[in-house]
């Protein structure tokens, strides 16, 4: 399945600062979270469905990583 990333309005923690290293996400209108590399924007994008972003964030947020 295909995800269209062209539109998506990408955002990047407040807590990363000015620094240019950081994970940049992106809520998109199929439901689907994605997931880049701030240095490449235009590269590739990691796709997580609703209930695996809510898992993988929980398990974050739980130190389990």
């Amino acid at each position: 399945m295909s995800t269209d990333l062209v539109g998506a309005r990408w955002f990047k923690s407040t807590r990363s600062g000015a620094g240019k290293d950081c994970v940049e996400v992106a809520f998109l209108d199929s439901g689907r979270v994605g997931v880049r590399d701030s240095k490449n924007p235009g590269g590739p994008a990691l796709l997580f469905g609703p209930g695996d972003w809510d898992s993988f964030t929980a398990r974050v947020a739980s130190d389990q990583f």
